[in-house]
Protein backbone atom coordinates (compact mmCIF):
# COMPACT_ATOMS: atom_id res chain seq x y z
CA UNK A 1 0.00 0.00 0.00
CA UNK A 2 1.18 3.54 -0.74
CA UNK A 3 2.62 4.97 2.50
CA UNK A 4 0.56 8.13 1.95
CA UNK A 5 -2.58 6.02 2.42
CA UNK A 6 -1.56 4.65 5.79
CA UNK A 7 -4.11 5.62 8.45
CA UNK A 8 -3.10 8.31 10.92
CA UNK A 9 -3.85 7.90 14.63
CA UNK A 10 -7.60 8.03 15.23
CA UNK A 11 -9.68 9.76 17.88
CA UNK A 12 -12.18 6.91 17.86
CA UNK A 13 -10.45 3.56 17.52
CA UNK A 14 -11.05 0.76 15.05
CA UNK A 15 -11.25 1.63 11.37
CA UNK A 16 -13.75 -0.49 9.43
CA UNK A 17 -14.70 -0.50 5.74
CA UNK A 18 -17.98 -1.74 4.30
CA UNK A 19 -19.55 -1.64 0.84
CA UNK A 20 -22.86 -0.02 -0.04
CA UNK A 21 -25.31 -0.25 -2.91
CA UNK A 22 -27.25 2.85 -3.82
CA UNK A 23 -30.92 3.46 -4.39
CA UNK A 24 -30.57 2.93 -8.16
CA UNK A 25 -28.68 -0.36 -8.03
CA UNK A 26 -29.83 -3.37 -9.99
CA UNK A 27 -27.07 -5.54 -8.54
CA UNK A 28 -29.09 -6.83 -5.59
CA UNK A 29 -31.22 -9.16 -7.66
CA UNK A 30 -31.25 -12.92 -8.10
CA UNK A 31 -28.13 -15.08 -8.05
CA UNK A 32 -25.84 -12.09 -8.65
CA UNK A 33 -26.69 -10.66 -5.24
CA UNK A 34 -25.97 -13.95 -3.50
CA UNK A 35 -22.58 -14.17 -5.22
CA UNK A 36 -21.78 -10.60 -4.19
CA UNK A 37 -22.65 -11.37 -0.57
CA UNK A 38 -20.44 -14.45 -0.63
CA UNK A 39 -17.56 -12.43 -2.08
CA UNK A 40 -17.90 -9.73 0.58
CA UNK A 41 -17.72 -12.38 3.27
CA UNK A 42 -14.74 -14.11 1.68
CA UNK A 43 -12.78 -10.87 1.30
CA UNK A 44 -13.58 -10.00 4.93
CA UNK A 45 -15.20 -6.64 4.34
CA UNK A 46 -16.76 -5.36 7.54
CA UNK A 47 -20.28 -4.81 6.27
CA UNK A 48 -22.85 -4.59 3.48
CA UNK A 49 -25.19 -1.59 3.33
CA UNK A 50 -28.44 -1.31 1.38
CA UNK A 51 -30.34 1.88 0.66
CA UNK A 52 -34.08 2.44 0.33
CA UNK A 53 -36.11 4.05 -2.46
CA UNK A 54 -39.67 2.87 -2.99
CA UNK A 55 -39.74 4.09 -6.60
CA UNK A 56 -36.24 2.81 -7.45
CA UNK A 57 -34.91 -0.61 -8.53
CA UNK A 58 -33.04 -1.31 -5.29
CA UNK A 59 -34.67 -4.07 -3.20
CA UNK A 60 -36.27 -3.58 0.18
CA UNK A 61 -33.27 -3.36 2.54
CA UNK A 62 -34.65 -5.53 5.35
CA UNK A 63 -35.66 -8.37 3.03
CA UNK A 64 -32.40 -8.32 1.08
CA UNK A 65 -30.32 -8.15 4.27
CA UNK A 66 -32.22 -11.12 5.65
CA UNK A 67 -31.05 -13.11 2.64
CA UNK A 68 -27.50 -11.87 3.22
CA UNK A 69 -27.69 -12.84 6.89
CA UNK A 70 -28.55 -16.40 5.95
CA UNK A 71 -25.50 -16.74 3.70
CA UNK A 72 -22.89 -15.26 6.04
CA UNK A 73 -21.44 -15.65 9.52
CA UNK A 74 -19.43 -12.47 10.14
CA UNK A 75 -20.54 -9.81 7.60
CA UNK A 76 -22.44 -6.99 9.30
CA UNK A 77 -25.68 -5.80 7.73
CA UNK A 78 -26.50 -2.11 7.47
CA UNK A 79 -29.25 0.15 6.14
CA UNK A 80 -28.17 3.44 4.62
CA UNK A 81 -30.76 4.59 5.28
CA UNK A 82 -34.08 3.00 6.21
CA UNK A 83 -36.95 5.49 6.06
CA UNK A 84 -38.88 5.59 9.35
CA UNK A 85 -41.61 8.25 8.87
CA UNK A 86 -44.59 6.54 7.28
CA UNK A 87 -43.92 3.14 8.83
CA UNK A 88 -45.70 1.56 11.78
CA UNK A 89 -42.94 1.74 14.43
CA UNK A 90 -44.24 -1.32 16.31
CA UNK A 91 -44.10 -3.49 13.20
CA UNK A 92 -40.72 -2.00 12.24
CA UNK A 93 -39.36 -2.67 15.72
CA UNK A 94 -40.41 -6.32 15.33
CA UNK A 95 -38.78 -6.62 11.91
CA UNK A 96 -35.51 -5.03 12.99
CA UNK A 97 -35.31 -7.02 16.22
CA UNK A 98 -35.93 -10.24 14.29
CA UNK A 99 -33.17 -9.48 11.78
CA UNK A 100 -30.74 -8.71 14.59
CA UNK A 101 -31.65 -11.86 16.52
CA UNK A 102 -31.43 -14.15 13.48
CA UNK A 103 -28.09 -12.64 12.39
CA UNK A 104 -26.56 -13.07 15.88
CA UNK A 105 -26.39 -9.32 16.46
CA UNK A 106 -24.96 -8.22 13.11
CA UNK A 107 -27.61 -5.65 12.16
CA UNK A 108 -26.48 -2.00 11.85
CA UNK A 109 -29.54 0.20 11.36
CA UNK A 110 -29.07 3.72 10.05
CA UNK A 111 -32.40 5.49 9.65
CA UNK A 112 -33.62 8.76 8.24
CA UNK A 113 -36.42 10.95 6.98
CA UNK A 114 -36.48 9.79 3.37
CA UNK A 115 -35.77 11.61 0.13
CA UNK A 116 -37.10 15.11 -0.43
CA UNK A 117 -39.05 13.87 -3.42
CA UNK A 118 -42.82 14.19 -4.04
CA UNK A 119 -43.15 10.60 -5.28
CA UNK A 120 -41.31 9.13 -2.29
CA UNK A 121 -43.21 11.28 0.19
CA UNK A 122 -46.48 10.21 -1.43
CA UNK A 123 -45.42 6.56 -1.20
CA UNK A 124 -44.75 6.84 2.53
CA UNK A 125 -47.86 8.94 3.12
CA UNK A 126 -46.21 11.58 5.33
CA UNK A 127 -46.18 15.31 4.75
CA UNK A 128 -42.71 16.81 4.74
CA UNK A 129 -43.32 19.04 7.76
CA UNK A 130 -44.09 16.05 10.02
CA UNK A 131 -41.16 13.81 9.10
CA UNK A 132 -38.74 14.97 11.78
CA UNK A 133 -41.24 14.76 14.64
CA UNK A 134 -42.42 11.35 13.47
CA UNK A 135 -38.85 10.05 13.37
CA UNK A 136 -38.12 11.31 16.87
CA UNK A 137 -41.23 9.74 18.37
CA UNK A 138 -40.96 6.48 16.43
CA UNK A 139 -37.36 5.93 17.52
CA UNK A 140 -38.28 6.55 21.15
CA UNK A 141 -41.09 4.00 20.91
CA UNK A 142 -38.97 1.42 19.08
CA UNK A 143 -36.21 1.58 21.66
CA UNK A 144 -38.74 1.02 24.41
CA UNK A 145 -40.17 -1.98 22.54
CA UNK A 146 -36.71 -3.53 22.12
CA UNK A 147 -36.61 -4.01 25.87
CA UNK A 148 -39.01 -6.92 25.42
CA UNK A 149 -41.26 -5.51 28.15
CA UNK A 150 -44.86 -4.30 27.72
CA UNK A 151 -44.86 -0.68 26.54
CA UNK A 152 -47.46 2.01 27.00
CA UNK A 153 -46.92 5.13 24.90
CA UNK A 154 -49.25 8.00 24.05
CA UNK A 155 -47.63 10.55 21.77
CA UNK A 156 -48.43 12.97 18.98
CA UNK A 157 -48.51 10.28 16.28
CA UNK A 158 -48.54 6.88 17.98
CA UNK A 159 -50.48 5.38 20.85
CA UNK A 160 -50.09 1.87 22.31
CA UNK A 161 -51.15 0.30 25.57
CA UNK A 162 -49.22 -2.66 26.97
CA UNK A 163 -47.74 -3.74 23.62
CA UNK A 164 -44.81 -6.17 23.79
CA UNK A 165 -42.39 -7.04 20.96
CA UNK A 166 -40.43 -10.29 20.87
CA UNK A 167 -37.86 -11.56 20.08
CA UNK A 168 -35.57 -8.98 21.57
CA UNK A 169 -32.56 -7.87 19.51
CA UNK A 170 -29.40 -9.74 20.42
CA UNK A 171 -27.55 -6.43 20.73
CA UNK A 172 -28.18 -4.64 24.02
CA UNK A 173 -28.70 -1.90 23.12
CA UNK A 174 -29.13 -1.98 19.36
CA UNK A 175 -27.55 1.26 18.22
CA UNK A 176 -29.35 3.38 15.62
CA UNK A 177 -27.31 5.75 13.46
CA UNK A 178 -28.52 8.89 11.68
CA UNK A 179 -27.19 10.88 8.73
CA UNK A 180 -27.24 14.46 7.49
CA UNK A 181 -24.96 17.48 7.73
CA UNK A 182 -27.44 20.34 8.14
CA UNK A 183 -27.32 21.97 11.60
CA UNK A 184 -30.75 20.57 12.55
CA UNK A 185 -29.66 17.08 11.45
CA UNK A 186 -26.43 17.29 13.45
CA UNK A 187 -28.37 18.33 16.54
CA UNK A 188 -30.77 15.41 16.05
CA UNK A 189 -27.81 13.00 15.92
CA UNK A 190 -26.57 14.39 19.22
CA UNK A 191 -30.02 14.40 20.80
CA UNK A 192 -31.27 10.91 19.83
CA UNK A 193 -28.70 9.13 17.62
CA UNK A 194 -26.15 6.48 18.54
CA UNK A 195 -23.89 7.23 15.58
CA UNK A 196 -23.46 9.48 12.55
CA UNK A 197 -23.27 8.35 8.90
CA UNK A 198 -23.45 11.35 6.55
CA UNK A 199 -23.03 11.21 2.77
CA UNK A 200 -21.86 13.62 0.07
CA UNK A 201 -19.70 15.42 2.60
CA UNK A 202 -16.08 16.54 2.92
CA UNK A 203 -13.51 15.84 5.64
CA UNK A 204 -14.01 19.44 6.76
CA UNK A 205 -17.74 18.76 7.17
CA UNK A 206 -16.92 15.84 9.47
CA UNK A 207 -14.40 17.83 11.49
CA UNK A 208 -16.91 20.66 11.91
CA UNK A 209 -19.90 18.40 12.52
CA UNK A 210 -18.54 16.26 15.35
CA UNK A 211 -18.31 19.14 17.88
CA UNK A 212 -21.88 20.19 17.04
CA UNK A 213 -23.12 16.65 17.63
CA UNK A 214 -21.18 16.34 20.87
CA UNK A 215 -22.50 19.66 22.14
CA UNK A 216 -26.10 18.66 21.38
CA UNK A 217 -25.54 15.31 23.08
CA UNK A 218 -24.12 16.97 26.18
CA UNK A 219 -27.07 19.34 26.31
CA UNK A 220 -29.38 16.30 26.21
CA UNK A 221 -27.44 14.65 29.03
CA UNK A 222 -25.94 11.91 26.89
CA UNK A 223 -22.85 11.09 24.83
CA UNK A 224 -21.94 9.20 21.66
CA UNK A 225 -19.36 6.46 21.47
CA UNK A 226 -16.27 8.07 19.84
CA UNK A 227 -16.11 5.06 17.49
CA UNK A 228 -19.55 5.88 16.11
CA UNK A 229 -18.61 8.50 13.55
CA UNK A 230 -18.67 7.27 9.98
CA UNK A 231 -19.05 8.42 6.37
CA UNK A 232 -20.72 7.01 3.28
CA UNK A 233 -18.32 7.78 0.42
CA UNK A 234 -19.61 7.54 -3.14
CA UNK A 235 -16.93 7.17 -5.81
CA UNK A 236 -16.86 6.92 -9.59
CA UNK A 237 -14.47 6.27 -12.44
CA UNK A 238 -14.48 8.94 -15.09
CA UNK A 239 -16.26 12.30 -14.88
CA UNK A 240 -18.98 12.90 -12.32
CA UNK A 241 -22.30 12.63 -14.22
CA UNK A 242 -24.02 15.89 -15.02
CA UNK A 243 -27.18 15.06 -13.04
CA UNK A 244 -25.06 14.57 -9.92
CA UNK A 245 -23.05 17.74 -10.58
CA UNK A 246 -26.34 19.66 -10.70
CA UNK A 247 -27.55 18.07 -7.45
CA UNK A 248 -24.30 18.92 -5.66
CA UNK A 249 -24.41 22.46 -7.00
CA UNK A 250 -27.94 22.91 -5.65
CA UNK A 251 -26.99 21.58 -2.23
CA UNK A 252 -23.47 22.98 -1.97
CA UNK A 253 -22.98 25.94 -4.35
CA UNK A 254 -19.36 26.40 -5.35
CA UNK A 255 -18.18 22.99 -4.14
CA UNK A 256 -16.08 20.92 -6.56
CA UNK A 257 -18.05 17.68 -7.12
CA UNK A 258 -14.82 15.69 -6.76
CA UNK A 259 -14.66 16.82 -3.14
CA UNK A 260 -17.66 14.63 -2.36
CA UNK A 261 -17.43 12.05 -5.17
CA UNK A 262 -13.76 11.05 -5.44
CA UNK A 263 -12.35 8.84 -8.16
CA UNK A 264 -11.36 5.29 -7.28
CA UNK A 265 -7.71 6.30 -7.41
CA UNK A 266 -8.33 9.00 -4.79
CA UNK A 267 -10.51 6.84 -2.56
CA UNK A 268 -7.89 5.54 -0.11
CA UNK A 269 -6.34 8.96 0.44
CA UNK A 270 -9.79 10.50 0.92
CA UNK A 271 -10.58 7.96 3.64
CA UNK A 272 -7.32 8.91 5.35
CA UNK A 273 -8.47 12.54 5.31
CA UNK A 274 -11.77 11.51 6.90
CA UNK A 275 -9.88 9.51 9.53
CA UNK A 276 -7.84 12.60 10.37
CA UNK A 277 -11.13 14.52 10.71
CA UNK A 278 -12.46 12.00 13.25
CA UNK A 279 -14.35 9.31 11.31
CA UNK A 280 -13.51 5.62 11.60
CA UNK A 281 -16.40 3.73 9.99
CA UNK A 282 -16.79 3.84 6.22
CA UNK A 283 -19.27 2.70 3.61
CA UNK A 284 -17.86 2.98 0.08
CA UNK A 285 -20.36 2.93 -2.73
CA UNK A 286 -19.75 2.90 -6.48
CA UNK A 287 -21.86 5.52 -8.20
CA UNK A 288 -22.87 3.08 -10.94
CA UNK A 289 -23.26 -0.67 -11.00
CA UNK A 290 -20.22 -2.44 -12.36
CA UNK A 291 -20.38 -5.22 -14.92
CA UNK A 292 -17.97 -7.30 -12.82
CA UNK A 293 -18.62 -7.12 -9.08
CA UNK A 294 -16.06 -9.82 -8.36
CA UNK A 295 -13.29 -7.66 -9.82
CA UNK A 296 -14.67 -4.45 -8.28
CA UNK A 297 -14.77 -5.89 -4.79
CA UNK A 298 -11.29 -7.29 -5.30
CA UNK A 299 -9.76 -3.92 -6.12
CA UNK A 300 -11.65 -2.25 -3.28
CA UNK A 301 -10.31 -4.85 -0.85
CA UNK A 302 -6.74 -4.36 -2.09
CA UNK A 303 -6.93 -0.57 -1.85
CA UNK A 304 -8.93 -0.06 1.34
CA UNK A 305 -8.80 -3.01 3.69
CA UNK A 306 -5.15 -2.30 4.63
CA UNK A 307 -6.53 0.88 6.28
CA UNK A 308 -8.38 -1.18 8.88
CA UNK A 309 -6.87 -1.28 12.35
Amino acid sequence: MNPSAEPPPTRGGKIRVGVGLGTATTAATGPAFARMVDRLEALRFDSLWLSERISGPAPDPLIALALAAGRTERLKLGTSVLVVPGRNPVVLAKEMATLDALSSGRFLPAVGLGAVDPIEQQAFGVVREERGRRLDEALELMRALWSGEPVTHHGEFFSVEGVRVLPRPQQEPMDVWLGGIAPSELRRVGRIGDGWLPSFCTPADVADGIPVIEAAAAQAGRSLDPEHYGVLVTYCDGPVPGRLVEMIERRRPGLDPREVVPSFDALASRLVEFITAGATKFVVMPLADTHDWDAELGRLAEALLPLET
